[in-house]
């Protein structure tokens, strides 16, 4: 078992959590405005907040990464201006969300900065959308808000087109599809009929395509990884109708850097489901642990009231959050963690930085937060209003949590596995097509600048 190395304060509008990884403190902090006005008025008050705590935190300017869960459907554009005109050339990478807060404001923030050690990290800011940082041989690359730019209706259509927004984000960093370790799809309506299926089950279709040839984080997967491999992931509902995408990438020449996807003893492996739940399969993994050294950041997918494959506590909102929960210590308990081969690197609801919680109807939302203060504290967290996946189920829950190994002489030594030079990829058969393919190499073959397409011709679809 690992030791918790986290540290948890608190303030009249909100909490951090300060860890400290490979020498640089990490900040995480979640605030709602302290005041209730117009949108620009507790829009400057949550900023100015998350600005309050980074600097205490030596994270002042620092801000990398922060997602804005919005009320107001038509807020977003004007929200975004706020957000330029407050940071200025600090400008994070930031993504804004149709989900309304819980407790009736109109917005609010989770924020990521650095802290102390900072100096020996570099940041570069691409743009609100992409942010950079570079830190002991490994490249972080935050791409958010990425949205559809069709005139399509349908969500395969539009999640396509996002994801292919999100690829055009990615090489300003010099990063590609399968380097994305954590992926945050929000879709309006998730569980509304679309045409004779269901919303979300064609969101899960679009995804599976664009994935279709993409061998995810094998550049990063450990010595004797067997099995698929499949970013951290939620699935969550939003106001409004349209799709959009954030997602982490990490770089990395250093062969002790490892991604490690996680599934839980509790459930079956999402991409696993039976056809009764999506004919074509969520690919997501349940978690995901990304180690160096002694260290592990484990990254939490959206996680509800669902052992082995079914729903559970139908109706009952306080028994699908306990279970919610139970879910979320099994997956990262130290057993579960020593059972992908990270032995002495699980943890405890100690080790939570942060949390999202999303709600499906407002009038739970008492129930389900005195659940979650009984079982985990203090914690950092934001409580929006958001659809989920499946019509039954009330709650869902995300989160980072972060471990250390215990000190008792040892080391650990991750090691990446070798990956055998590969020569020009070939055309498959996809849908009984000819699949498209990149002469360059590219990996993200659907959806490569440079790919091949049999019945489209060349460039993008």
């Amino acid at each position: 078992m690992s030791t918790h190395v986290v540290r948890r304060g608190g303030f009249h509008n909100g909490h951090y959590s300060v860890i400290e990884l490979n020498g640089v403190c990490q900040v995480l902090a979640t605030v709602e405005p302290d005041l209730s006005g117009t949108l620009r008025e507790e829009t400057l008050d949550a900023l100015k907040a998350v600005a309050s705590v980074m600097n205490a935190e030596g994270a002042g300017g620092a801000v990398i990464h922060q997602t804005l869960f919005l009320a107001d459907e038509n807020s977003i554009a004007a929200c975004r201006q706020i957000v330029r005109e407050f940071y200025g050339q600090d400008l994070p990478a930031s993504c804004f969300v149709l989900q309304p807060p819980c407790s009736g404001r109109r917005l609010a923030i989770e924020a990521f900065g650095l802290g102390k050690g900072r100096e020996h990290v570099e940041i570069e800011r691409v743009s609100d959308q992409v942010v950079i940082t570079r830190h002991k041989g490994v490249t972080s690359v935050y791409a958010d808000h990425a949205v559809p730019r069709t005139s399509a209706s349908g969500v395969y259509e539009r999640t396509i087109c996002s994801y292919q927004h999100l690829r055009r984000l990615l090489p300003n960093a010099g990063a590609r599809l399968d380097q994305i370790l954590r992926t945050w799809l929000y879709l309006g309506g998730i569980v509304d009929d679309e045409g004779a299926t269901q919303r979300y089950k064609e969101l899960n279709r679009a995804r599976t395509d664009v994935f279709q040839h993409v061998s995810f984080l094998e550049e990063r997967l450990p010595e004797g990884h067997v099995g698929p491999a499949f970013p951290a992931s939620t699935g969550i509902g939003t106001r409004g109708r349209s799709v959009t995408i954030s997602a982490l990438a990490v770089l990395s020449d250093a062969d002790d850097v490892v991604a490690v996807p996680l599934e839980n003893p509790r459930q079956t492996s999402a991409f696993s489901y039976s056809s009764k739940y999506s004919p074509t399969t969520p690919k997501f993994s349940r978690g995901l642990a990304l180690c160096r050294d002694d260290e592990a950041t484990l990254f939490i997918s959206g996680t509800a009231s669902i052992t082995h494959s079914e729903t559970r506590h139908i109706g009952d909102v306080s028994a699908q959050t306990e279970e919610s929960l139970e879910n979320i210590a099994a997956l990262i308990s130290e057993e579960n963690l020593a059972r992908h081969g990270l032995a002495g690197m699980g943890t405890t609801f100690d080790g939570l930085g942060v949390v999202r919680v999303y709600i499906k109807r407002l009038e739970d939302y008492e129930k389900v937060r005195a659940v979650c203060s009984r079982r985990i504290g203090s914690i950092p967290a934001t409580y929006v209003v958001a659809d989920v996946c499946r019509t039954d189920l009330l709650v869902e829950i995300e989160g980072i949590a972060f471990s250390r190994h215990a000190p008792n002489g040892k080391h650990h030594a991750w090691r990446r596995r070798e990956i055998p030079q590969i020569g020009e990829p070939q055309p498959t058969q996809h849908n009984g097509h000819r699949a498209p393919y990149c002469p360059n190499g590219c990996p993200e073959l659907l959806f490569c600048p440079h790919a091949v397409r049999h019945d489209h011709g060349e460039g993008e679809p």
